[in-house]
């Protein structure tokens, strides 16, 4: 079952860095078979769900998920939404934090109790404005029975 503290639900997690590099848009465009033609060097726009990447930049992606713990090997992917401020360009260097805005549970349709966790990331640019939001949910199962 997960851990949850709920003292600290809503509140920021602290700040990490990332560098929209001209190398690294160009691989996950190839990756995800984007147009890499309109990627030519500083200041162009990088595809909308490359922002995904920070989770390699982070490294524990349980950083993301402060006062949360989950249990990896019953870890679902719910959901996840973007919203876009402006483009994020190579050559930004974006100020990144998290936190988790919700935890909930409902009982599942199979037996057992389901938690649900709503994470919300923040990337900001040099001026401090933000430039997207990264929304996801993740749903740790209940353990087999």
């Amino acid at each position: 079952m997960a851990e949850v503290d709920r003292s600290i639900l809503g509140e920021w997690g602290p700040e990490s860095e990332m560098r929209v590099e001209l190398g690294k848009v160009r691989e996950f465009a190839k990756a995800v078979h984007a147009d890499d033609a309109a990627i030519t060097g500083d200041g162009a726009v990088a595809p909308p769900t490359f922002l995904m990447t920070i989770a390699h930049w982070l490294g524990d992606l349980s950083k993301t998920r402060r006062g949360v713990t989950l249990d990896q090997k019953r870890l679902l992917h719910g959901e996840q939404e973007f919203e876009f401020r402006r483009p994020v360009r190579v050559g930004d260097v974006l100020r990144v934090r998290s936190r988790v805005k919700d935890v909930y549970e409902k009982q599942g349709k199979r037996g057992g109790a389901m938690t649900f966790v709503i994470s919300e990331v923040e990337f900001r640019d040099a001026a401090g404005e933000v430039v997207a939001y990264l929304r996801n949910t993740s749903i740790e199962t209940a353990p087999a029975s």
